[in-house]
């Protein structure tokens, strides 16, 4: 609880030094997301598959994700911290001891333009096209990639943005998606992100990741690379195109590199104003099982195919049929394949 108690100082900091006439903002917002999923391959386990986070209960109703969110404003300086609970927190936030916060930062402008930040504390993730509140992500369930980098950040970052084109930030982390440092003389992570916006319609994204991370017992050297392309064709179509690469030492002493990769296309037509769907292929490949820890070589192949109705701007009715076949018998009961279908039902203000 140490570093709550350090970001709630350092807030205390930025309010108490903005000026006089400006006056406190406060919003709220919420989501909460409930969910029923079915593995036709029928595990016997709690998780129903190892190396996802999110509506991985099977044949139950359930709550994958329900979140409270304050933001405050005050001069130049503004805050953010929500709390969270349900299954993904459960899977996610196994290892950490702090597992009801989901955010809790503290940021401020440096120049009156606002194009100059700082954040400190613990934020949402610079990596990715999806987020936790799966409700914006063009699919029901995660893709492989994005379930399996970090939707968490701890440390500082630095965002400028010259103008409606271009953004660039960098960040220095306790590691990879943690709250607390693995071992104490460990130095912090490095990080990165370039956004260019070339329309309001079109986004290239590049995100990197540099820092010691534990492979096995061994804690050696990651360098990671996430790019990706989000485009608005029209009113009815949208296409994301994504690419995770990255490589890990085996060792202290850097006698050998592991590599895993990750390509994902997804595309979302709207049939109209109530009525959405999206389909996705995917494939992830991690030969020495640096990120997915499963029984054997992970070399996995991905399609997907939702419809989601929305009755309104708040709520989202969503169901998703996922079918993934491997090169390898990774699966419950010894099975190179699994196929599953998700329902969830919605709610943000």
């Amino acid at each position: 609880m140490k570093q709550i108690w350090l970001y709630s100082v350092v807030l205390l900091s930025f309010l108490g030094n903005a000026q006089e006439k400006d006056s406190l903002k406060i919003k709220v917002s919420g989501f909460l997301e409930t969910y029923y999923a079915y593995d036709f391959s029928n595990p016997t386990t709690d998780a129903k598959l190892p190396f996802m986070y999110n509506y991985n209960r099977h044949n139950e109703f359930n709550v994958n994700n329900g979140l409270i969110r304050t933001q405050l404003q005050y001069g130049n300086a503004y805050a953010s911290i929500a709390v969270h609970a349900g299954t993904y927190v459960d899977d996610n936030y196994a290892s950490e001891d702090i597992k009801l916060v989901s955010e809790a930062y503290v940021g401020m402008y440096l120049n009156d333009n606002k194009k100059s930040s700082i954040e400190v504390g613990i934020m949402p993730s610079y990596i990715g096209f999806e987020s936790a509140t799966t409700a914006t992500n063009l699919t029901l369930t995660r893709s492989i990639l994005a379930e399996n980098s970090p939707y968490f950040m701890t440390g500082i970052k630095y965002n400028y943005k010259p103008n409606d084109k271009w953004s660039f930030s960098g960040l220095v982390t306790n590691g990879w998606q943690r709250i607390n440092k693995p071992q104490k003389d460990v130095a912090p992570a490095l990080g990165t992100q370039i956004i260019y916006k070339p329309s309001e319609k079109t986004t290239f994204n590049w995100s990197t990741f540099i820092g010691k991370e534990f492979y096995g017992t061994e804690l050696a050297m990651r360098y990671f690379n996430n790019l990706y392309w989000d485009n608005t064709w029209n009113s009815k179509w949208r296409t994301i195109l994504g690419f995770d690469f990255g490589i890990q030492d085996s060792s202290s002493l850097n006698d050998k590199h592991l590599y895993w990769m990750s390509p994902v296309l997804i595309t979302q037509y709207s049939i109209n104003s109530k009525w959405q769907t999206a389909v996705r292929f995917e494939y992830y490949q991690d030969e020495d099982n640096v990120i997915i820890a499963t029984s054997d070589t992970f070399k996995t192949s991905g399609a997907s195919i939702n419809l989601d109705y929305l009755p309104n701007s708040k709520v989202k009715l969503r169901t998703e049929a996922r079918y993934f076949d491997s090169k390898e018998a990774i699966f419950f009961d010894n099975k190179s394949n699994n196929f599953f279908v998700t329902t969830s039902l919605s709610f943000e203000f």
